[in-house]
């Protein structure tokens, strides 16, 4: 790959040898790959070499080639990089141009600290709780978080479960129902740049939210031209409906239509909606939510349509 020679010499004494004289040994045998990080929009980020003894000189080259870095050595042999960019990104060598020796090789990696992860919790069943996070400005480093809740203020410390150390979101078990006291959530994003926490407080019966009822089907009542059956499951996400129970609201539209009605909560899993116009197709969803109106709806289940009976 082609390098290009990104600063300029120094301490240049007569006889030394020129530019195209010189040659640059491209193995790295003995010399380690030192990782830097470093901010992004930083005025300056330093690149440092260690000078060998003597008046020696010392130059830096990059791996990549780009356009428009401002470059500067630095009389310790310090490589200047000014108003760092992505561009700068890469793979640095610094080289004694008298002999050309490899001195030091450093992957420059720039970014941002994290900022405070945007929290947010829910929970589908008593008594479990989900919780994702997001950082709203891309850090363009390895960034890991880390997760722990408690009970009120003085409650025990408990991890909140991630599936990876980069994961997003994280989930909590046998959460203690109707406490007086607030959850904390606690997390952390953490890169090379720096870390941030933000502490989320939360009561289990404010964020519950069920998943949408499954399985609605609408169908005929034989004899019956104006009312047809809708019949739906719970759920399958819901734990122990047995001893909480859901309540449900029905949405539906005659084809053709815009407009929709809706019916009073019901606690059955099965509704008869009357005064349908015969021959003409309806559809239909179902919302669930906890019968004790904690929380919000479940979003609306998939639709299903059908009509009334009609005779042969």
């Amino acid at each position: 790959m082609q390098r290009i020679i990104l600063t300029i010499t120094f301490l240049l004494s007569p006889g030394f040898p020129s530019q195209e004289d010189i040659v640059w040994f491209n193995g790295s045998r003995g010399v380690p790959l030192d990782q830097q990080y470093a901010s992004l929009g930083a005025p300056e980020v330093l690149l440092h070499c260690p000078v060998p003894e003597g008046n020696s000189t010392v130059g830096w080259k990059m791996s990549s080639t780009f356009r428009g870095i401002l470059k500067a050595v630095r009389r310790d042999g310090s490589l200047v990089l000014q108003n760092a960019s992505l561009a700068q990104n890469g793979e640095y060598s610094c080289h004694d141009l008298a002999t050309g020796r490899l001195l030091r090789r450093i992957h420059l990696k720039l970014g941002y600290p994290p900022d405070k992860p945007l929290v947010w919790c829910w929970s589908t069943t008593y008594p479990a709780i989900n919780c994702s996070w997001r950082l709203e400005t891309k850090t363009h480093l390895p960034t890991y978080f880390s997760s722990t809740y408690r009970l009120g203020m003085g409650g025990e410390v408990k991890e909140c479960v991630q599936a990876t150390t980069v994961a997003n979101s994280c989930s909590i078990d046998n959460v203690q129902m109707f406490s007086i006291n607030p959850y904390v959530l606690n997390v952390t994003a953490v890169n090379p740049l720096g870390a941030a926490t933000t502490h989320y407080y939360f009561f289990q019966n404010e964020i519950l939210k069920p998943d949408p009822p499954e399985d609605l089907t609408v169908s005929q009542i034989p004899g019956q031209r104006k009312k047809i059956l809708l019949v739906w499951k719970p759920p399958s996400s819901w734990k122990f409906p047995e001893y909480f129970p859901l309540k449900y609201l029905i949405r539906y539209s005659r084809d053709g239509t815009n407009t929709s009605k809706m019916t009073r909560p019901t606690e059955q899993i099965s509704f008869v909606l009357t005064g349908i116009r015969p021959g003409v197709t309806y559809h239909a969803q179902v919302a669930a939510k906890d019968f004790l109106d904690h929380g919000q709806y479940s979003a609306w289940s998939p639709a299903a349509s059908g009509a009334a009976w009609m005779p042969e």
